[in-house]
Order: structure tokens, then sequence, then C-alpha cells
């Protein structure tokens, strides 16, 4: 065992092992680890332009530390690393179960870092433990569709799924924050008595932590490390428009017209999939959507801007298939030439990896779509899907196998309608996404929650889901609002859902209403075109499509958006120069009111009104928790409260609660 001191790095080598520890920003260190040759340089989450930060090293014979700031990591005379704050306070420590250990001493053979190779490769499998702690509790990890908040106790895959964005990193109520940056096909545990890290294919070991006194000192060091959100446009913080799905041009533009008719304001209106002629062209089917300059110029006409559907999926029939594979731009398969998706054809993806790839797609989106003037995209299928079956290890990248890089996708993803927009002149970048990893917000990434179902058990994990995701690095994200799929439009329990799924909408980043509602027209002129089997068009999903009682109720919630687009902008100003989450949940903004952090079904909805969405079928009334140390307004009722008690609310089916801070002019449109 040896330590060097390369600068600001610690070196350390035992064997084959070599570990190097360097700052990287305020109070934050990043440690990666090989059994291979050399330290890798590939970036991945973080970014290389961080605060310059001199760190504070010690050599000590067989022990050493490295501090900078508030953070301090420290190897034992056995190899072994313990984090601690500025207070001496152990954040993490590592698990060893070996002979040879001191008091720790044990014939488990279990190692805190643990590199297993991969027979007839250079990988390994790589494992890293740590210590369980009482009383901790977990938060992050991207968005779940579970409905645990506190993510102590869980075993999560790290993988993409539709509606399930796996990002690696885990706030800590001990004051630490934890980023396991590496893109494998893997999974992590916090178990009561252990933490364990898992990456099933790599060659490093890499990670990113940093010590800090409240969530909020945490959140921002992590999106210094990992990068910001752009600017959200203003016109994305008002209201929505989207089914599954508009099926010719003038069907599109008669809803917006209709909107205009009655005076409801709308900013984006959706363009969904199968607008175009086949997968993986790109581009508009002239036979329906015969005049796209025109309509996107009527829709700007009347303050809208058009969103249209972009999938990374290649038909083999496609007019771009044959030059596409000759030229290597598409994901390649492991064990024969097998189709990587079939969804109305058969599929191969793009391979965002690859930077001609990157420019062979924008490309075409720039020929078929921006010289329009669309200005917004919707990159859906981001994850990206494998045969829905996610069989990693059978696809292969430009940056390596699947099973090794795949979380990744989304950010190459992201990153290819990101760029091009911007070598275009374009500011202020946004475009809708279904996955992302760690760094996607730099992208202009706005996180939706994927294929949900439409049901209350649904529409509860998608609060954890969007807290959750916050709390990773990712402020911009929506939800699909009523639910993707199983809502019937004449059903009046699915109004009831739409009804609190809107409330809850309406407090989100984004408020978007989408949906494949029943019943399905399968009877439009071009549905037999997709692999000869009909798909069709959902029923209406407007919010005039529902009857006069759930139109009333909505036009007033949509009309309340609009009063609150100069507070949701403030809120997209601190998101993008601070990387605080838009939504958040109690203890952000309250760290030091311990009952917060067991609070799972209200949030804050920026710093000053709190929302306490109906999440029940039948619900009428409700329990609130006002944290304490400030007093509260309930918007409804005019009723002033003090902080630190518990409230019992009215929840009528229009009514959601809502607090403020007393001086709050925020109030409900009728």
């Amino acid at each position: 065992m040896a330590f060097k001191v390369d600068g600001n790095k610690l070196i350390y080598r035992n064997d084959s092992e070599l570990l190097q520890l360097e700052p990287w920003g305020e109070n934050s260190l990043r440690i990666r680890g090989t059994k291979t040759a050399s330290i890798s340089q590939e970036p991945w989450a973080l970014l290389d332009d961080q605060v310059p930060c001199t760190a504070q090293i010690k050599v000590n014979g067989k022990t050493a530390s490295i501090t900078n700031g508030k953070i301090t990591a420290s190897f034992n005379e056995f190899g072994w690393l313990t984090y601690y704050n500025q207070k001496g306070e152990v954040l993490l420590e590592e698990r060893w179960r070996v002979n040879n250990g001191g008091a720790k001493t044990s014939p488990l053979a279990i190692c805190g870092r643990e590199y297993k190779p991969l027979i007839g490769s250079s990988d390994y499998k790589i494992t890293l433990r740590f210590e369980g702690q009482d009383g901790e509790k977990i938060y992050g990890l991207g968005q779940r569709q579970e409905k645990q908040l506190n993510m102590k106790g869980c075993c999560l895959e790290l993988a993409q799924r539709n509606t399930q964005s796996s990002i690696p990193f885990a706030l800590s109520n001990k004051g630490y924050g934890f980023l396991w940056n590496n893109p494998a096909i893997g999974r992590v545990t916090f178990a009561n008595n252990l933490t364990e890290w898992t990456a099933e294919c790599t060659e490093h070991m890499d990670l990113w932590i940093t010590a800090g006194d409240t969530p909020a000192e945490i959140e921002e060091a992590y999106a210094n490390a990992t990068g910001k959100v752009p600017m959200m446009p203003d016109y994305a913080t008002g209201f929505w428009q989207c089914k599954l799905r508009y099926t010719t041009q003038e069907q599109l533009l008669n809803v917006a017209r209709e909107y205009k008719k009655r005076g409801i304001p709308i900013s984006v209106i959706v363009c969904d999939f199968f607008h175009w002629t086949n997968q993986g062209e790109w581009k508009f089917d002239p036979k329906y959507w015969p005049d796209p300059q025109a309509m996107v110029d009527e829709l700007k006409s009347m303050g809208i801007e058009l969103m249209v559907s972009i999938w990374p999926t290649v038909d083999v029939n496609s007019e771009n298939y044959e030059e596409m594979k000759e030229l290597g731009l598409l994901v390649r398969s492991e064990r024969a030439n097998a189709v990587q998706m079939q969804f109305m054809g058969n599929e191969y993806l793009f391979d965002a990896f690859n930077p001609e790839s990157r420019e062979y797609v924008w490309n075409k989106a720039k020929e078929n779509y921006y010289k329009y003037g669309i200005r917004i995209f919707w990159l859906d299928e981001a994850e990206p899907d494998y045969m829905f079956h996610y069989d990693y290890d059978n696809f292969r990248y430009y940056k390596g196998p699947a099973v090794k890089v795949s979380n990744y996708y989304p950010v190459e993803y992201a990153k290819t309608f990101y760029e091009g927009m911007e070598k275009e002149g374009q500011k202020n970048i946004l475009n809708l996404l279904r996955c992302v990893w760690a760094g996607s917000q730099r992208y202009g990434a706005l996180l939706w929650s994927g294929d949900t179902h439409s049901t209350f058990d649904f529409l509860r994990n998608q609060l954890a889901a969007g807290l959750n995701v916050g709390l990773s690095g990712i402020p911009w994200w929506t939800t699909d609002i009523g639910g993707f799929t199983g809502g019937n439009i004449y059903d009046p329990k699915f109004h009831e859902l739409l009804i609190r799924w809107f409330q809850f909408g309406l407090f989100c980043p984004v408020t978007r209403l989408h949906g494949f509602r029943d019943p399905i027209d399968f009877t439009i002129s071009n549905a037999a075109k997709m692999w000869n089997q009909p798909f069709g068009s959902g029923a209406e999903n407007e919010i005039y499509s529902y009857g006069e009682d759930v139109y009333k109720i909505l036009k007033g919630l949509v009309d309340t958006r609009e009063t609150l687009r100069p507070y949701v902008k403030e809120q997209m100003v601190k998101a993008h120069e601070k990387g605080t989450p838009v939504i958040r949940p109690l203890f952000y903004d309250n760290p030091d009111d311990e009952a917060c952090w067991d609070v799972n079904d209200e949030y804050m909805f920026g710093p000053d009104i709190l929302v306490a969405p109906v999440l029940y079928e039948g619900m009428r009334e409700r329990t609130v928790y006002l944290p304490a140390g400030r007093t509260w307004k309930e918007v409804q009722t005019g009723k002033i409260y003090e902080g630190g008690s518990t409230v019992t609310c009215a929840a009528p089916l229009s009514v959601i609660p809502v607090f403020t801070t007393n001086d709050s002019e925020f109030k409900f449109v009728d």
C-alpha cells in the first residue's frame, strides 16, 4: 500500500488497485478507482470547469486524508475509506468484512471496494459497499414509479425504462450528496445494514461526494458539478394541450382555434407520433399535413408554439435506413442482425453516442421541421425501448456495450437537438424527453413521467417521482395530466381522477394535459399504414371534452396557471442560476423541522406555496402539516395558522388545499 501526492490529487495504490482522489467543486471530492493501467478521463455527468479548490492532503505512513472545505476522505491503515464533514462526523464509511481488519476482522471475505473480473474482457463488475446508518433518510435516485419518497430500505435498479429514469444521485439527511458517476446497468440497495452500489460492466469506479449544512447547499453543489438548465422560455410556463393523437393538420388547428374562441390561453400544442411518413424519416406526411409553414404561422399568430414528436427509431422500410446502416449510424446488435424494436414495424435505433449519427438526425429535423419555425421537440422513446424487454447485453453503441454505457443514452439524445438548435443561434432551449440521466438538464431536458396509467395509484406515484427527480438535478418535470392510458372520457370516476391530477399538474414546473383516451377511434384513414395494424387516435382530450361541470373546474385551473406565470418564472430563474428544484419536499425549505423529513404527501412549489394534493378517490377532506417557524394562510378560506401544526382542510372536488406564506397574494381564479 502506497500513497502519492500529485498536486491537488491524492493517489493510492495497493497491488492492482489504483485510486485517485481530488477536489471537484467547493466542499466536494471526486474519487476514481480501477484495476486497469490508468484512471479514466471520461467525465460522464461531471463538468470539468469547477471552482478551483486547494485540497489539504496529509500522508502519515499507512494512513492518509484529503480535505476540501467541509468534506474529508480518510484512509485507515488497511486502505479503507471513511468520509467526514467539517465537524468530524461520519458521512459514509466503507463496509469491509475481511481477515486482518483490526476491530472488524471477519472471515466473511467481503470487500468494501470489489472488482470482479468479467472473463474474456477488460471489464469488471464493480461493487462499492458502505456501512448502514441508523436514522438515515435517502432521497433522489431519479424518477421511479414507487410510492416511496424516502428511499431508505429500497433496492433500486440502475437502468432506464419507460416511466423510470435512473439517476444515481442520493441526498441524505446526514448532510451529504453522493453521485455514482457510472452509466453502466447496475443496482443500488439502501438496506439497514449496508448501502451497496453495483455496476455490472465497467472498467472504473467513479463517484462524487459533497457535504453541506442544508439540502439547498448540497443541491447547489451538485448543480455546479453537473450543470444547470437553461432559462426556461416564457411560453413554456403556461398551459400545454396534447393528446394521442391529432391525425391531421386541420384537426390540430381546429383545436387551437376552439381554445382561442373560448378565450382559454394555451402556450403549446403538440403534434404527436406518426405524423411522419415512416419512422426514421423525421418529416410530416404531406397527405395529412400539407402545409406545415401555414400551420406554424397560424399557431404563432395565436401565441401558441407547436411541438412535434421525434422518435429515435428507424424502420427497415424508411428511406434513410440503408444509408444509416451503411454509415454505421445505427445501434448494433451483438447476436445476429436482430431487430431492436417492433412498433408498427421493424425498427433499429439511431446511435446517439456517435457524433456523426447525431449530426445526421439533427440535419433531417432541421430540414423538415426547424425551417418552418418549430423550436421545441418531443424526444420520445429516450430510454430507449429495446423490444420492450430491455435486453441491454444484446446491443452495442459507438461508445461501448449497452450494459456498460446505456444509462447515458438519453443525455446524448438530448444533446443531439440541443447542440443543433444552439448552432442555429437559438437561446433558452427546451425539449421534452421520456428519460434523463445525471447531466441531462444542461441540454434543456424537460422530463415527463412516461406512459402512466389512469389510476389514483399512479397519481400518488407521480408526487414521489416529481419530488425525487427534482432532488436528482432535473428541475424541469411534468406528467401526463389524467394519466396516459385507461381513462374513458364518459366515466365520472375518470372525471374525478382527471380533476385531481389537473390540480396537481397546476403546481408542477410544466402544466401539460396528455393522454390516450377511451373510446379509441380506429377509423382514421392513415392507421392502416402502421404495420397494417390499426392504432387509431384516442378520444378527445381538450378541457371542454368532459362536460360542463368538469370544464368549469379545469378552465379555472388553466386561468389560475396564467396568473401564476410570473411566480413560475421566478422559480425558473433560480433553477437556471442555482439548480433549485421548482417542486421539492417540505424539508428542502424547512430543514430544521424534523417532522418535514417524513412528510410525503405535500410539497413546496417554490418557497412560498405549500401544496397538499388530493390523492385518493372519494376524498373530500385531508390533513395538512404546516412547517414550523412560519405563518401560513389557507388560500381557499383566508384562515391564518402558525407553523408546526397539523390542520384538517375541506377538499370538495373543485378544491386542492394550498397554503402560502402570509404575505403572498396568490389566489385561485374561479
